[in-house]
């Protein structure tokens, strides 16, 4: 397994954005789908989005399309998640995580919290 370490999470207001960065240290092979995931206080983890490693191809929850964008920097092994117009349900800590599956993963980040409030 690889160790994965996010940042970026914070305290911000409704409108707002905040952009999340996951670390690999190590390599992130061609048959990798990196994703991000969150769990609010009380719920089960979802997805929010994945890329997948080979094609960087993106995909995302219904919740998020169009205001979420995820993206990679391959030579730095990391991948992003540029979050915009944040509501309140938007608040979880907000995980990335690695596997082989749209949706899936089996390698995560300790998790970074994401707050929006007035």
């Amino acid at each position: 397994q690889v160790q994965l370490v996010e940042s970026g999470g914070g305290l911000v207001q409704p409108g707002g954005s905040l952009r999340l960065s996951c670390t690999a240290a190590g390599r992130i092979f061609s048959s990798s789908v990196m994703g991000w995931f969150r769990q609010a206080p009380g719920k089960e983890r979802e997805f929010v989005a994945a890329l997948r490693w080979s094609n960087e191809r993106t995909y995302y929850a219904d919740s998020v399309k169009g205001r979420f964008t995820m993206s990679r920097d391959k030579a730095k092994n990391a991948v992003y998640l540029q979050m915009n117009n944040l509501t309140p349900e938007d608040t979880a800590v907000y995980f990335c995580g690695r596997g082989i599956n749209i949706g899936e993963a089996d390698n995560w980040g300790q998790g970074t919290q994401v707050t929006v409030s007035a």
